[in-house]
This record gives structure tokens, C-alpha cells and sequence, in this order.
């Protein structure tokens, strides 16, 4: 697989999962806490699966937009995408993590939100570095 790069960017992790994190240009600057559930003190703070679940709602949301076009479904402006990432251990060892996505078209028709979802799926780059790896549920609100 090649991959015509477009845009690059950079973070820096300092202590791990109970440090912080910080782009190279300062516009992400967070603080990082295991939740109790992992055996952290929990308390405010963001975690890898956070900043996923993010990352992936944002991007899945612009994938839409991207392909609304071609598939002829006007994505409405009061659209949103919502990630809920979960972690946990591997039954082949290790940890894992599954995602499943809520997305939220109002006004759209069901057939169509669905059309405008799977369609982005196959673009979105969050989609395409998890498929196969991680299992993804999509979900028309």
C-alpha cells in the first residue's frame, strides 16, 4: 500500500498513560489519567481511547461530508457523529479496542443516513486503519 502524504503532524507522550500529551504546535496540550476501571486513580483527564474516540468521530463526521456528494445525501449541519471506544483484554493475549459510532443525520431518512454512513466508512482513514482490526459498529440515531 503507498500513501500520497498530504499533511503530517506530531505528538510527544510523557509518563505514559498518566502523564501528558502534546502536539508539536501546542494546539493539543493534555493531561492523561488512567480511569479507576484500569486500575487508575481516574479523576480529569484524557486517556489514549479519548482522544480516539475523538480523533474518530471528528474524522468520520468529515468523511461524510466528503462523499455526501457522491452519494447524493446533503449532510445536514446539525450532524454528529459520536464514538464510544471500549478497551479491554484480547482473547489471542494482549488488550484490544472496539468502537462503535452513533451517527446522528437530522432529517436524513434512514435508508439514506445508512447509504451516506457505509460510504464514508470506506474512505474515512480512521475506517481503514481499523478494519480487520478492530470492530467497529456503525448507528443511525
Amino acid at each position: 500500500m503507498s500513501i500520497d502524504v498530504i499533511y503530517k503532524t506530531k505528538a510527544t507522550a510523557t509518563g505514559g498513560r498518566d502523564g501528558s500529551a502534546r502536539s508539536d504546535d501546542g494546539s493539543v496540550d493534555v493531561k492523561l489519567v488512567v480511569p479507576k476501571e484500569m486500575g487508575g486513580p481516574g479523576g480529569v483527564g484524557a486517556n489514549p481511547e479519548k482522544l480516539f474516540a475523538a480523533g474518530y468521530s471528528a474524522c468520520f463526521l468529515g468523511a461524510m461530508k466528503a462523499v455526501s456528494g457522491k452519494v447524493g445525501v446533503k449532510v445536514p449541519a446539525d450532524a454528529t457523529v459520536t464514538a464510544e471506544v471500549g478497551f479491554g483484554p484480547r482473547s489471542e493475549g494482549g488488550y484490544g479496542i472496539t468502537a462503535d459510532l452513533t451517527i446522528t443525520l437530522p432529517g436524513v431518512d434512514k435508508a439514506e443516513a445508512e447509504k451516506l454512513a457505509n460510504a464514508a466508512h470506506e474512505v474515512c482513514p480512521y475506517s481503514n486503519a481499523t478494519r480487520n482490526n478492530v470492530d467497529v459498529g456503525l448507528n443511525i440515531a
